[in-house]
């Protein structure tokens, strides 16, 4: 008796009309990023003389990235409409007239959220893994020129992030190298691996020499350091060419992986408030999901002056404002005027006030 009160016809026929313009519309702005970017990139590709179903399929890895992206906007749509349509049909005063309160009423909405929440949190897991195999098939990764490269960080996998002073890609030499590994405990153990010098050799991989592993079990075991003449590493597969690619992009890299990324970066002296922030907006992004509907809700119930016309052109200036307002932020955390991670919650923060004090006014 307690599951049917909990969810009851009304709750399935709210969460059923959500839920269908929310399918349409985190599908259908990604078909329009799509179709842009094709536009604007076809000539190019072609020029590469790449397959068309290598085209093709390129953009099928591409729509993770892009639904990512809407998914807050995909939230309000169906917000605004759903309310919106319930609004002008008269269907909240009936159920107001029933006993149900605009708040009981719009909780389905709200459950709705939650999961958009939940699977833009997927979608971001994901994206990495896509952007990656579209950016191969795009033949994206293009070496920098010339055949040094200078300090820099490089995320390989297996969640190990190099540390390079100096490269030569021609001769196949390096200077001054440190790779991390982070563990789990004992059984899977963080390591620290440095060497003065390091030489690469085809179909045999790197040999580094003058250096000392440190093996750091946990916490609370001392750490085992293990000095050495010569060392070849089995796990370091990248030729120097790899190397010399550019570095990843925060698309590119998961939470976890990005964490590891910033962690490095900042040891080596580097400024990683920019990927702070990026990586602040891959929880803040999914978040922004379950707010948008707290904004969207009151806003759906003056739609009804203006009808659909109306309640697309308030969804796209929201929308439009809510994404003017997290590049302004990530410019600011980006330059470290404020804490980045803060600059990334900015947008959330501003629309849950707005939101909160428009759904106190609503007529329940």
């Amino acid at each position: 008796m307690r599951r049917r009160h909990l969810f009851r016809p009304l709750d399935r026929y709210v969460l059923s009309e959500f839920w269908k313009i929310f399918t349409m519309t985190a599908l259908g702005f990604p078909l329009l990023i799509i179709i842009i970017d094709l536009t604007d990139n076809l000539d190019k590709y072609l020029n590469r003389q790449l397959p068309r179903s290598q085209i093709a399929l390129s953009y099928l890895y591409f729509i993770p990235d892009s639904m990512f992206l809407v998914m807050p906007a995909a939230v309000l749509f169906a917000t605004v409409f759903s309310i919106g349509a319930l609004t002008r049909h008269s269907e909240i005063t009936a159920a107001k007239a029933s006993g149900i309160s605009f708040y009981r009423l719009t909780l389905p909405i709200f459950v709705g959220a939650i999961f958009a929440s939940g699977l833009a949190i997927a979608l971001g897991e994901l994206v990495p893994i896509t952007n990656n195999k579209r950016a191969d098939l795009l033949e994206e990764k293009k070496f920098t020129p010339g055949a040094d490269r200078y300090n820099f960080v490089f995320a390989a996998e297996r969640g190990r992030v190099y540390k390079i002073s100096s490269l030569n890609a021609e001769r196949g030499k390096l200077e001054g190298i440190e790779i991390e590994r982070k563990g789990k405990g004992i059984d899977y153990p963080t390591y620290v691996l440095t060497a003065d010098k390091g030489d690469y050799k085809a179909r045999r991989g790197w040999a580094l020499t003058k250096g000392a592993l440190h093996v750091i079990p946990s916490d609370t075991l001392s750490d085992v350091t293990f000095a050495f003449d010569s060392l070849h590493d089995v796990a370091m597969r990248e030729a120097p060419t790899e190397l010399m690619a550019t570095p990843k992009a925060p698309q590119e890299l998961g939470y976890r992986a990005l964490s590891r990324y910033i962690a490095a970066l900042e040891r080596s002296g580097g400024d990683a408030n920019e990927l702070r922030v990026e990586r602040a907006l891959k929880l803040a992004i999914p978040v922004t999901c379950i707010i948008i509907a707290l904004f969207g809700a009151p806003l759906a119930t003056s739609t009804q002056r203006g009808g659909a016309a109306y309640g697309i052109g308030i969804s796209l200036a929201t929308t439009v404002i809510f994404l003017m307002l997290i590049q302004l932020t990530k410019a600011v955390g980006g330059k470290g005027l404020i804490p980045p991670e803060f600059a990334a919650w900015v947008p959330n923060a501003v629309f849950a006030l707005i939101g909160s004090v428009m759904l106190a006014r609503v007529r329940t």
